[in-house]
């Protein structure tokens, strides 16, 4: 199971109680980092969750409400003693960005990798989940991610015994081994069956609606995308700015078909995000207004 907490909902600027974006992950011991806007270290805090385990941070882009927290976190997992390296995921440019602002942070006890995005999607397994990135439509360089938590195919102790598969092995083969004994091949298929529906959640903020968002978000189990603006008549400001309102939110969620979607990255002129939600909700019910440590466990689907 997945634990997710929305840790920052503002854009532009911290609110009382609203910190700037960072959305963080924890899939058995490993914990993600989406953005690290101000504040995402106090609202860890405040959620009563540790910095100690981060071990990946990914950058939508390099807009100080998104990465202006880095410097101060980084120094708090370095006085937590973590020793293992952390991986950083961003556009191309990551190294040299993070090095300016490492500035007041020269010293850390534990390495820093760098992977920096260039294609239009990127993949990789990290720590038991796969990460994919694609790009938006923002006025800068922007990416979103969707993260997927596989899930193996159920084991069947009469499929076993009908292929002759000796016990001994039973337990090897469901973790994904295959073995040879006395001339004969054992392989995972013969005792379990096709893998089945995982977990699925995609993260977005600062863009216009783009199909590579509808494409990446289609199934999710959650979309967390960004709702900049409530009002109707800020619909030409979203597009001079190359952001989305709530209602071009909805029209996202409801042709990528995801199961719910939280708002987030409001604009700090809208205070009461709720009292725009109305519409949203004809449009995909499933829709929440996001706020600080807003936080879910998204587990496998029943069988």
């Amino acid at each position: 199971m997945l634990d997710v907490c929305l840790l920052g909902t503002s854009g532009m600027m911290p609110l009382p109680n609203r910190w700037l974006t960072s959305l963080m992950l924890r899939l058995g011991g490993s914990s993600l980092l989406i953005d690290c806007g101000e504040g995402t270290q106090v609202a860890i805090r405040e959620q009563g969750w540790s910095v100690h385990p981060i071990d990946t941070i990914c950058f939508t882009h390099f807009h100080g409400d998104h990465i202006s927290g880095l410097p101060g976190l980084l120094l708090s997992m370095g006085n937590s003693d973590r020793r293992d390296p952390v991986t950083l995921i961003g556009p191309k440019g990551l190294e040299k960005v993070v090095n300016h602002l490492r500035v007041i942070a020269p010293g850390l006890p534990f390495p820093l990798k760098f992977i920096e995005l260039s294609g239009e999607e990127e993949e990789w397994n990290v720590n038991g989940y796969h990460l994919k990135a694609f790009r938006v439509h923002h006025n800068v360089v922007c990416y979103g991610y969707s993260i997927f938590v596989p899930r193996g195919g159920k084991f069947f102790p009469e499929k076993a015994q009908e292929n002759q598969v000796p016990m001994k092995f039973w337990s090897r083969l469901q973790k994904g081994e295959t073995i040879e004994e006395e001339g004969r091949l054992y392989t995972p298929d013969m005792v379990i069956g096709p893998p089945r529906r995982g977990i699925k959640l995609t993260y977005c903020t600062d863009t216009r609606p783009v199909q590579s968002l509808v494409e990446n978000a289609r199934h999710s189990d959650l979309l967390i995308c960004e709702g900049m603006y409530g009002e109707y008549e800020k619909q030409e400001k979203a597009e001079e700015k190359k952001h989305m309102t709530f209602i071009e939110a909805a029209q996202v969620a409801k042709e990528a078909e995801v199961k719910e979607m939280w708002l987030t990255h409001y604009s700090p002129s809208l205070i009461r995000p709720e009292d725009y939600m109305k519409p949203v909700k004809r449009i995909f019910p499933q829709a929440y207004p996001g706020k600080d440590r807003k936080s879910c466990v998204l587990d496998f689907p029943k069988e």
